[in-house]
């Protein structure tokens, strides 16, 4: 029988050489990296001024955490939302309504919820068809480009306002005449004209420059008129792991998303400058100073008027649980605390 001291001594040389070569028990990943998904517009400004001014790493610094951050741009929720699940990126940013769709499919296994708004803005079905006034002009020779066909944040917009007109029989009426395009795709193919697309549901700054451009563009639907006022329309979200594996990491992320919040309110003149340089965009500085201006632009985390299409959703079976209110599809934060 082998002495005791001896059996340690081995045990630990055992220990010491599995874990050399990988073949120890998994550990958690060490907190200090985050891959944040954007996509296009003014509505990810907060995440372009958290990357020009370093925000995350400042924070994470205080929190004891030298942090790598990670910028990736996708276009459609469905794009970010496999990337979210697949464990390509940490934290996911997109529309309303692919959030809802994610949270009520992942309950119980990822539980993925938001962690934040980005802001409220008024998304604009443009119409560049002289003849299409309201939605039931439309036609099935019309085309409109959405992020994703269905589920994007504006398609379920559109849906919500075709439920309101025609019943909720009726929601997904439109949705043969819709087409998946980026944003920055649609906008041109609306301005230059002469083409099978007619519609573009987008947002800022595409759909002001369509509005500038051709003289033809008319807004045909706001996106505040049929969820009832401001709303929190673009978020971000994670898994429920992520933020459990990686405290710190994520408070940082939150006080960064609030620090930017601030200074796209207070200096829209250096939010301008940020958003064309991150972006390297050609849009005029002028009219990005105009949409900071509308009041119906509200840069906030702290999520507004949601619940509304989570309702719709849910009655329309596009979601199978309804959730009681907000705070079950978001993370409970103090930063979102007033949030709805």
């Amino acid at each position: 029988m082998l002495p005791i001291f001896t059996f340690s001594r081995r045990l630990l040389a055992t220990i010491a050489m599995l874990c050399l070569t990988g073949m120890a028990m998994p550990m958690a990943r060490a907190e200090g990296q985050i891959r944040i998904a954007g996509q296009h517009g003014i509505t990810f400004l907060l995440l372009n001024i958290a990357q020009e001014q370093k925000l995350i790493e400042k924070h994470a610094k205080q929190q004891g955490v030298d942090v790598k951050v990670e910028w990736i741009t996708l276009s459609g929720g469905p794009a970010i939302n496999d990337a979210l699940l697949s464990g390509n990126i940490d934290i996911a940013g997109a529309g309303l309504g692919p959030l809802l769709t994610i949270w009520d499919r992942t309950r119980g296994r990822q539980n993925v919820r938001g962690v934040a708004s980005l802001g409220n803005f008024p998304y604009y079905l443009i119409s560049n068809n002289p003849k299409v006034k309201t939605l039931a002009d439309l036609t099935d020779k019309d085309r409109i480009a959405l992020p994703a066909v269905s589920v994007s944040v504006q398609a379920r917009i559109l849906q919500m306002a075709v439920a309101k007109q025609w019943g909720d029989k009726e929601f997904a009426r439109l949705d043969k005449i819709t087409q998946t395009l980026p944003h920055p795709d649609a906008a041109a193919a609306i301005i230059a004209g002469g083409t099978e697309l007619t519609g573009h549901f987008g947002n800022s700054p595409f759909q002001e420059q369509e509005l500038a451009q051709n003289p033809n563009a008319h807004i045909l639907l706001n996106s505040y008129d049929v969820q009832g006022g401001p709303s929190s329309s673009t978020l971000l979200y994670a898994t429920e792991k992520y933020r459990k594996d990686n405290p710190k990491t994520y408070r940082a992320f939150i006080a960064a998303l609030a620090e930017a919040a601030q200074y796209a309110s207070s200096n829209p003149q250096g939010a301008a400058d940020i958003y064309i340089k991150v972006n390297k965009s050609k849009v005029d500085r002028n009219l990005l100073l105009k949409i900071f201006a509308n009041p119906q632009v509200q840069f906030k985390i702290a999520p507004q008027n949601t619940y509304g299409l989570a309702q719709f959703l849910h009655r329309v079976n596009a979601i199978r649980n309804l959730p009681d209110s907000w705070r079950d599809y978001f993370f409970d934060d103090p930063a979102i605390t007033q949030g709805g």
